[in-house]
């Protein structure tokens, strides 16, 4: 995806090996904890993917959770990451109700 200048918006597992490299600062008005430049340092996942990745967590008041996003993205600002993930969420809820409920 790299080589094809793609950029992917995925959640953070909890046990995700890396090293932070850099840390961008965050405003924490808008819920955002922080935001990092990491690299992957489990074995085989640094071998498959070896650039950078941008590491962010967001924290929502609403539901009362913080998630984790992970993106090589780097030019976009750390909102709007969390707003792309979230309309992204949208559609696959939408998707799963489409499955539920119509006979197609």
């Amino acid at each position: 995806m790299h080589q094809a200048q793609a950029f992917v918006v995925i959640r953070g597992k909890s046990n995700l090996l890396f090293r932070r490299i850099y840390s961008r600062p965050a405003d924490k008005s808008t819920g955002l904890c922080f935001d990092q430049t990491i690299v992957l340092t489990a074995p085989k996942a640094g071998k498959d993917y070896p650039q950078h990745l941008r590491r962010i967590k967001f924290c929502d008041a609403e539901h009362g959770r913080h998630l984790v996003f992970l993106t090589n993205n780097f030019t976009l600002p750390a909102a709007t990451v969390c707003a792309l993930y979230k309309a992204r969420w949208q559609v696959e809820l939408f998707f799963k109700w489409i499955k539920q409920h119509l006979r197609i």
